[in-house]
């Protein structure tokens, strides 16, 4: 069970639907907290920091708000994009923070061709996105596979990852929240489960634990389960020694992984924080639902179902839905 960190790092404001206080996000829209269903008081709930400010200087402020020292050999996890076009975190953005930990950046190939589906296609579109001036790239899967075992799930009870992940010591989950035109959104469930599969594991997931190879597509709600229950899988298997930071800007229909995604049509909305991966996914969700202009990602989310997949988080253990806000700067 992860630590629930104090409200007392940083300056805040809690949450909760009775006492509700006014949020601005970094695109100038003024939110109620009430609008936030899941946000609670609770002091058992884990806590998601909000910082509206998106640079450099706030992903570090972020991170260090979890009042986590990641250790050892530092992974960062982040999708490294399918073209210079899609909305990949940029270097200017990621550097100071990726330094800081000392990290790595970490991915795997993907298992439906394109420009990242081979391990020097990969490494070649990192180095014209710019990656590998931050940091050293490692792909998991370049030598194969590792399994993971998932208790309580709902659909899978092994998760298929890339082999250098028991390399690591830590991670630091790195997301770029946005539309996803499977899952319906990518967030920091989609970047530990579909994100660290490795290209067998990506099979395993989108078929819903019934093959690893051939075609990735199959069943729509077996896929959203399997995915929650890979994400159950690798947060279990790292325990304190992995945390997440969302960044939700550039909040396009389309996922990083489109090389020609949509413009996005709404405003920025801030960096979130938090030990928990569900928890940090719900709050980018209720966000993203109280904002007045985003019908259009609301539209993909629910075209896909994509809600189902915090449904599942809850009941096979992943963590919690509801959180407590910690608005840091306030």
């Amino acid at each position: 069970m992860k630590k629930w960190l104090s409200a007392a790092l940083a300056l805040c404001l809690l949450c909760s639907s009775a006492l509700a206080y006014p949020l601005v996000t970094n695109g100038g829209v003024s939110l109620d907290t009430s609008a936030l269903p899941h946000c609670t008081e609770d002091e058992s709930a884990p806590v998601v920091y909000f910082i509206s400010d998106i640079s450099p200087e706030s992903l570090v402020e972020a991170y260090q708000a979890l009042g986590v020292d990641l250790t050892g050999r530092v992974g960062v996890k982040m999708s490294t994009g399918e073209s210079e076009r899609s909305n990949y975190l940029r270097p200017e953005l990621i550097t100071e923070l990726v330094h800081l930990v000392n990290g790595t950046i970490v991915e795997c190939n993907t298992a439906y061709g394109g420009s990242r589906s081979s391990t020097a296609m990969h490494r070649q579109q990192a180095k014209d996105n710019g990656l590998l001036d931050v940091a050293e790239l490692d792909i998991l899967d370049e030598e194969g596979s590792m399994e993971i075992p998932i208790e309580g799930g709902v659909r899978i009870s092994v998760d298929y990852v890339g082999d250098h992940f028991n390399d690591y010591d830590a991670f630091l989950v790195l997301t770029h929240f946005k539309g996803h035109a499977m899952a319906g959104f990518g967030g920091a469930i989609k970047n530990i489960s579909i994100g660290f599969g490795s290209a067998m594991g990506k099979v395993w997931i989108h078929s819903g634990g019934t093959k690893t190879s051939g075609g990735i597509w199959g069943e729509q709600d077996p896929f959203l389960e399997a995915m929650a229950d890979a994400a159950k899988g690798v947060d279990a298997y790292m325990g304190d020694n992995i945390v997440y930071i969302s960044v939700m800007n550039r909040l396009s229909v389309d996922c990083d992984c489109d090389g020609s995604p949509a413009e996005p049509d709404m405003h920025d909305i801030g960096i979130l924080a938090s030990t928990d991966p569900l928890a940090i996914d719900q709050a980018a969700i209720d966000l993203v639902y109280a904002m007045p202009d985003s019908e259009s990602l609301r539209r993909r989310i629910e075209r896909q179902n994509g809600l189902y997949t915090l449904d599942v988080g809850e009941r096979n253990g992943l963590g919690s839905r509801n959180y407590r806000l910690v608005v840091i700067g306030e």
